[in-house]
């Protein structure tokens, strides 16, 4: 510095003390500037006060020697509590030189670089919000430093801004957040502490309302979340757990849609705690704004689903993530089909006050936390706050998007079991809600679905074919058609009768819709080139199928298909595995009994079609006649079984016909044993079989059974007497 220099009004002796290296010394020139600026202020010479403040700032603090910075600090300070309640004319001079040595790289200096900064908002105290934005930016760094003077230094600067701010109503938020939302991003630990106290202390000032700009920062918070340090991790709870009290409380002034997003992205998460927090705002946000989340079904669906596969380490996201998407589901109505060819989105109704109120009031009993991960909160129906002037609010339901993801999910052979069921949980769901919407999407779906029949889980399987109180997801998907002349209808007619219309259908099974029929077309495809799924479900589905819809017409058309199969061998296993399930299955009594008597013309038709079919397997079309009473017939086919290669599968089916003859089905059939007169084919039928079986235990089975039938003679004896 130029001894020579003018630096008046400033006296020699106080420049030379200002840049002394020592403090005792620095402090004596403070307390002459504090003096002689208490004169100027009494003089009200304006134009004094600025020279002084600048000299203090260009020839001191912003000076290359360290000690001369050091002594324009206290200088500034001195100023600033010789101004009082006018410094707030001066702070910008006074502030942007310290600020400026919060950067120097000796710590010692940064120390006092807050320290009057310090002095300087104490004497200034609301007049510095202005500022506010600096101050902040200035502070954040202090608050990673790694000294640990200069970091408790500027901890006491941060209460006293603080303390500022909550007594004051002219923050200015608008300004601020920007600022924020910039430095929530940090990934120093003492950055996102210094962040994370300020957003509580704000969000505790009534007439500050940082819900406003929740989704400016919510992302950024979501992240800190994910810190390392424990009491970083507790602090972004508390804070998170505040925002969603606040939620609660007053769900009107929520953006939820312009949050959803956010969510999605952090559910996916893959620290724990971070997924759980998400999931539980987002339970709390379907809950609260209902069907204004409808938008984001997809992607809610993407972070959800997964999570339902969670084992018991992770039961609190697994609890959370089925109220999720139930809670989800439940927002589908059928109105979301009605708006198909009007090109509207959907109406979504909103509450009044009162049903708000009645809501808020049920919730009462949930914790106020994010981390209320229990199913007890009000799901059972789905309400949407929003202010009582707004009287409808348009929604538009994705369900390309959904169904795309669904479909994804069913692809992915990494899906958990839990996860695949709640597919098809919504698949099933969104044809009962959205028929018209999801018929366009049939074809592309039945593939994948088919498919799934072969899952290795049999709990998929099942629901699959199960789904709902009727129906799984399969069937729904192929009993839907629709009338050309009738565009909003929807005619089920899989494996019903119905009417025959313009519909592509089998010649043999007019009753059957073209969709019902290339269903069990594939169904059969799949059966032929998986014969693993044949023989472990195949009996399961048809049984479920037979359940569920029409038996009569699934046994039809089957045996249609099975008539023009090319692989005969495949033909053969498959009329086996019918004819079992036809004779073993309670499923289908009434089907037996009709065949039973074969008294319609329904009846007869249904044996003539499913005789032809059972040719493929000598020994099941010998077990038919024997269901429909045509024991003359039967014994004419066993005639004929000596012109055929006896094997050993086909031994095999003998015997098994045998051991069916004993059971409870053929019950009818032991009792015309007595009626020799009136049944010769029968017993002939029988002892046929019994000449094609070698001495094994089904021959002595069949061979006691026949040794019980009467002599004729004797029948006849009894009768005349």
């Amino acid at each position: 510095m130029n001894p020579e220099k003018d630096f008046s009004p400033l006296t020699p002796s106080i420049v030379r003390a200002l840049n002394d290296k020592l403090y005792e010394k620095r402090k004596v020139a403070a307390l002459e500037i504090e003096k002689l600026v208490r004169e100027f202020v009494a003089q009200n010479s304006t134009a004094q006060i600025k020279h002084v403040i600048l000299i203090l700032s260009q020839e001191f603090a912003l000076s290359q020697h360290p000690h001369s910075r050091k002594g324009g600090l206290i200088g500034l300070a001195a100023c600033s509590i010789a101004l009082g309640k006018d410094s707030g004319l001066y702070l910008k001079e006074l502030i942007e030189p310290v600020l400026t040595c919060f950067n120097d790289a000796d710590s010692r200096l940064r120390y006092y670089a807050c320290e009057a900064l310090y002095n300087i908002v104490k004497v200034a105290r609301g007049s510095v919000l202005p500022h506010f934005n600096v101050l902040f930016d200035g502070l954040s760094k202090l608050a990673a430093d790694p000294d640990p003077n200069v970091k408790s230094g500027s901890e006491l600067l941060d209460r006293l801004l603080k303390d500022i701010v909550t007594e004051s109503n002219k923050f200015d938020l608008i300004s601020f957040i920007p600022l924020l939302r910039e430095r929530i991003y940090s990934n120093n630990q003492y950055a996102r502490q210094f962040i994370i106290s300020w957003i509580l202390v704000l969000e505790s000032v009534p007439d500050i309302n940082l819900l406003d700009y929740l989704p400016e920062i919510l992302d950024g918070l979501f992240q800190i979340l994910g810190d390392n340090s424990k009491e970083i991790r507790k602090m972004c709870e508390v804070a998170l757990g505040e925002f969603l009290k606040e939620i609660k409380k007053n769900p009107s002034s929520v953006k939820f849609a312009e949050m959803a997003n956010i969510l999605v992205i952090h559910c996916q998460a893959s620290d724990d705690l971070i997924q759980l927090t998400a999931m539980c705002w987002m339970r709390e946000f379907i809950q609260l704004a209902g069907r204004v989340m409808l938008p984001y079904s997809s992607g809610i669906l993407t972070a959800v689903l997964p999570c339902l596969s969670y084992d018991d380490r992770k039961k609190r996201i697994l609890a959370v993530a089925n109220v999720c998407n139930q809670s989800l589901m439940k927002l589908v109505i059928p109105e979301d089909d009605e708006v198909a060819d009007e090109g509207k989105p959907g109406l979504a109704s909103l509450p009044t006050d009162t049903d708000q109120e009645e809501s808020l009031s049920k919730q009462e009993g949930v914790s106020g936390g994010c981390l209320d991960t229990s199913g007890d909160s009000n799901f059972s129906s789905t309400s949407v706050f929003m202010p009582a002037s707004a009287e409808r609010l348009q929604v538009t339901l994705n369900l390309d998007g959904i169904v795309q993801v669904l479909d994804c999910h069913l692809h992915d052979a990494g899906a958990g079991m839990m996860t695949r069921i709640a597919v098809l949980k919504w698949l099933y769901h969104l044809y009962i809600k959205t028929p018209r919407k999801m018929f366009r999407h049939t074809d592309s779906l039945f593939p994948i679905l088919l498919k799934t029949l072969s899952d290795e889980s049999d709990e998929v399987s099942a629901d699959l074919l199960e789904g709902g109180p009727r129906e799984g997801p399969l069937l729904r998907l192929r009993t839907h058609d629709f009338s050309l002349q009738r565009p909003g209808s929807l005619v089920m007619r899989l494996g019903r009768r119905g009417a025959k219309g313009s519909m592509e259908c089998s010649p043999t099974t007019p009753t059957m819709n073209s969709y019902f029929y290339k269903f069990m077309i594939n169904l059969l495809k799949r059966f032929s080139s998986e014969r693993k799924l044949l023989e472990t479900r195949g009996a399961f589905i048809i049984r479920q199928l037979c359940l569920l819809l029409n038996a009569e017409n699934i046994f039809h058309s089957m045996a249609d298909i099975l008539l023009r199969e090319e692989d005969l061998k495949f033909a053969s296993t498959m009329v086996h595995t019918l004819n079992t399930i036809l004779l073993t299955s309670s499923e289908l009594f009434q089907l037996r009994n009709q065949l039973k008597d074969l008294k319609t013309p329904e009846s007869r038709n249904l044996f003539c079609c499913l005789y032809r079919s059972w040719c493929h397997n000598p020994v099941t079309t010998v077990s038919l006649c024997f269901l429909t009473q045509n024991y003359k017939h039967a014994y004419d086919l066993i005639q004929k079984f000596g012109d055929l290669e006896v094997t050993v599968d086909f031994l095999i089916e003998v015997d098994k016909l045998v051991q069916l003859i004993e059971c409870p089905i053929f019950t009818y059939l032991r009792l015309q044993l007595l009626d020799v007169k009136s049944n010769p084919f029968l017993i002939r039928a029988l002892y046929g079989l019994l000449m094609l079986l070698p001495q094994s235990s089904a021959f002595q089975l069949l061979s006691h059974r026949l040794q019980c039938v009467p002599n004729p003679e004797l029948m006849q004896a009894a009768a005349a007497a």
